[in-house]
Formats: structure tokens, sequence, C-alpha cells
């Protein structure tokens, strides 16, 4: 089936044999290439279409999107001629991203715009949210932590999106990531003749504002700033815990503040960073996409600490921003025990352990081996490696566990599991299938992945200094502000991954196999 672009055309539907539609006569190919099959979405400004280009090889899956002024004024036509090449340009200039539409051709014919563009396959936020109901707070900050980085990339090449919402996130069908799309709304630059004569344009301005409701106040007031997009991705943080959109919540008629605490049910360290995002002042929100990750961070980071603390006096995990309890004697003695065998680790003495027998005589105690050390006998345990398969991980992962330090995992196959933000400090994980699989901020230090299947994981901010990746294939993986730090990527495979923000050195990347898809560090593709 193929679809008539003529916007007047009265049945656009045609036979897919046909080479011109058989209600209006418009030819059905446009530039002899285009093959329109369906529309996608309308807006106030023109219509998307999905389509096929008959011009590649195996006619490859592209979009079309139909930028038609209302009338055809000169004036009109020429602020729609503008916008037209403000949107050409900022692709042109970002598309390098992984997560950003590739601007494939663009063109104006019949005083009609055309841009075509990479095709996403995948479902958005918006339709998420009303398949299967509002995420969750753990599931929302996710969410940030993907988009955020997209957001830190477009801000630093000096684009504010502007239309920051549900319906313009799509979770990519291939990788599970997040794709940022419909930059109709693009600024490039705030335009202060613009901005100071707004009723000069208001033609213009009343398609390219943004949506109401997730523009903050001086985005309408045509004065966008970069935090203005923060404002609305904070927005669609709401919408994404309560399903509700900003027209069903009330404003604050005085301060102009969003009225949503009563609706979000969320932790007050995540409430803080609501409410932060959320400010009407420019002045008092957060003011890069950098800041929030840094907040969020801190928090993942604080958890994590106070779960290992806790695991390791024997005790609940805690969380790390409430309020600390009186420490017992027997509490302060342990204490201080482990700070002394801090200490002597850390100047190079084996741990001492009073009363046991040397290994070499009668007597001693299986597991142990004794050293000499300033005059002291010391016996220190040989640890014992945990062995667990995929199953009894997944299973203690479930539970609430997180520290799998010094684990053995033969052969490990979880291919697309979830495993945010666990601890595989040292643990051997040699040839395990992870393909898919979500590591974000997962702690890998001195980890054995020695030709370990990485291909299109989450391994965004995750920890793998030290780490043997030898061989391993990191395809198409996102490794965004991952530490890669001193570890082994000799012949590790890194063609399409993205590296934006990675801790990684040129002699690495250099002994690692990378092409023209892979993202280096500063965003940019390799060449």
């Amino acid at each position: 089936m193929s679809y008539c672009l003529n916007p007047a055309c009265t049945s656009p539907e045609n036979a897919d044999v046909l080479k011109f539609c058989q209600s209006c006569g418009t030819q059905i190919l446009l530039r002899d290439r285009y093959q329109a099959s369906r529309i996608l979405g309308r807006g106030g400004f023109g219509t998307t279409f999905l389509a096929v280009d008959q011009g590649l090889p195996g006619q490859p899956t592209c979009v079309i999107k139909q930028l038609r002024p209302v009338v055809t004024a000169p004036h009109i036509l020429e602020m729609a001629r503008s916008l037209f090449q403000r949107e050409a340009t900022t692709l042109g200039k970002i598309g390098n991203h992984p997560q950003l539409p590739r601007l494939l051709d663009y063109f104006e014919l019949e005083q009609e715009f055309y841009l075509i563009q990479e095709y996403v396959s995948g479902a958005t936020l918006q339709q998420e949210v009303k398949r299967s109901g509002p995420l969750s707070e753990a599931a929302t900050k996710q969410v940030l932590r993907e988009v955020l980085p997209i957001l830190d990339y477009l801000h630093g090449n000096e684009v504010i999106h502007r239309d920051i919402k549900p319906a313009n996130l799509i979770r990519r069908n291939i990788d599970n990531r997040f794709v940022l799309i419909d930059f109709g709304a693009v600024k490039d630059q705030v335009n202060q003749a613009m901005a100071d004569n707004p009723e000069e344009h208001s033609t213009l301005t009343a398609f390219a504002v943004g949506t109401p409701g997730f523009a903050p106040p001086e985005q309408m007031a045509m004065r966008p700033v970069y935090s203005s997009d923060l404002y609305a991705l904070g927005v669609t943080c709401l919408y994404l815990l309560t399903g509700k959109s900003p027209k069903d919540l009330n404003y604050d008629p005085v301060t102009g503040e969003l009225l949503w605490r009563d609706f979000v049910k969320v932790s007050s360290h995540f409430s803080s960073i609501l409410t932060k995002m959320l400010e009407v002042s420019v002045r008092h929100r957060y003011q890069s996409a950098a800041e929030i990750l840094r907040v969020l961070d801190l928090e993942s980071q604080a958890q994590q600490l106070s779960q290992e603390m806790a695991s390791q006096a024997g005790e609940p995990a805690r969380s790390a921003f409430a309020a600390p309890r009186a420490a017992s004697p027997a509490s302060r003695s342990a204490g201080a025990i482990r700070s002394q065998q801090a200490r002597l680790e850390a100047s190079g003495l084996t741990r001492i352990t009073p009363h046991q027998p040397p290994s070499n005589r009668p007597g001693a105690v299986p597991g142990t081996r004794t050293t000499l050390r300033q005059g002291a006998i010391a016996a220190t345990t040989v640890p014992q490696r945990e062995h667990l398969d995929a199953f009894q991980l997944v299973t203690a992962y479930n539970k609430g566990r997180r520290d799998f330090t010094n684990l053995t995992l033969p052969n490990l196959v979880l291919r697309k599991a979830n495993l945010v933000e666990s601890i595989f400090h040292q643990a051997q994980l040699a040839n395990a299938d992870l393909r898919g699989a979500n590591l974000y901020n997962v702690n890998f230090g001195r980890a054995n992945l020695n030709k370990a299947n990485l291909k299109d994981c989450n391994l965004a901010r995750a920890y793998l200094s030290f780490a043997d990746l030898e061989g391993a294939d990191l395809r198409g993986a996102d490794l965004t502000h991952a530490s890669l730090s001193n570890a082994n990527l000799r012949g590790a495979n890194l063609c399409g991954a993205n590296l934006t923000g990675a801790t990684i050195s040129e002699e690495q990347l250099a002994q690692s196999r990378t092409n023209w898809t892979t993202t280096l560090p500063h965003g940019r593709r390799s060449r």
C-alpha cells in the first residue's frame, strides 16, 4: 500500500503498483525515490509519513516529514522556510549521536518542504504509560539517567530542543535505548530579535514554542535557555510517575508552580530533585543536565556504600540519607578492629589472627597460610570463591542482593538481564554472554571479562577500571560516562559503541577495534 502526499487528496491510499494517485493524480514517488506507506502523525505545521527509500539497495525504511504552511502569503512562506532550514541545519549538526535521528535528505518542492530522516522503530514513553500504567520511582530515575546524557550532548552543541515530552522519547526496539525525536522546535541560539518582537512573528512562534504545560514560562515568552529542557524533562517525570499530563494538574496562581506533590509518592531525595527541576525561576533551577546526573549518582553511590557497610557488619541495609544511629560499644570495637586491619593491609601486612597455628605444623587450620611480618605470626584465610549459575544469580538479585564480589560464573548466559548497580569486583566472567543486558552503573573493577559478549549492553556509568576486556565484544554497547581507565581493551570490538564522556585513553582505543560508527568520548564519530 502506498500513500499520496497531497494534503488535499480525499482518498490517499493506493496500490503499490500505481505510479500516480488514483484519486488526485499526484505522483506517488516523492522525488522519484521515496514511497510513503502511511501517516505516522500530524502536527501544527506538517505531517510525518512512514516510507521506503527505493533509491537504495534493500529499500530501507525512512521517515518523510512534510512541512506545509497553512497559508502561502510570501512572509508566511519565508518564515516556514526559515523554520525548515533551521531544523535541517540542526539535525545535520547533531545527527552523529546514536540516540538522535539522522538526517538523510532535505529539499523544497512546490512550496512544500521535506525532511527525510532515519526511522526509529519502537514505542514512545507516552504509549508505554498508556499501555502499562505509571512507572515506579526507580524506573523513572532510569529514564532520567538515559535521557540526561542526550540533553547534555545537545546543550554542548548549543542546541535547545524545546519540546521534551513523553511523546518525543522513543524506546528503540533494537536495543531498548531512548531516542529523542521531533526537532521542529529546536533553537540553536536564542534569537533576541524575535524575543523582543514576538508580535512580528506570531504565526511562526505559534508552532515553534513547544508544548504548553511541558514548556516553562521563559520558553513560552520566547526566551528559552538550556534549563528550559530540564524543566520539560521534570514535567515528563511527573507524567511517568502519575500518568497525568500537565493539564490535569493545578498551578499555584501566585507563583505559577505546578502542584504535583499530592499525586507523587517518591523518596524525599528524589522529590528534592524534581522540585529543583520544576522551579519556575530559571535562577533556582538546575543549570545543566550534568548537574542532575551528579546528584543522581551521589544518591546511588551513597545507597551502594550503605549496603556494603551493612553487609560487612551483618546488618540490614540502611539508607545513607537516614539519620545515623548511635554506635554500641561492640560496634565501636568492631569498627576499630576493621580500621586497624585496613591500615595493616594498606602497609603490606597480612591479617593478624592470634592463636592460629602455622599451616606447616600439626593442627594447622585448613584454608589458611602463614606469613611472618615484623616478627609477628600472621595467618590469612584464603578466600573461597563462590560459584553461582545464571538462575541463582538472578534469583539473588531479585531478592535484593547486589554484591557479587569475587564471584565465579563459568559460562554465564544472561542475555537481556537487568543487573543495574550490581558489584562484580574481581569477579570471573570470562566468556560470559550478557548481550543486551542492563548493566547501568555496575562495578566491574578488576573483573575478568576476557572474550565476554557484551554486545548492545547498557554499560552507562559502569566502573570497568583495571578490568580484563581482551577480545570482548562491545559492539553497540552504551558506555557513556563509563570508567575504563587502565582496562585491558586489546582486541576488544568497540564498533558502534557509544563512548561519550567515557574515561578511556588514546592508547586503549588504538588497541581495540573501532570504526566510523563508534562514538568517541567527545561525542563525535570515529573516522
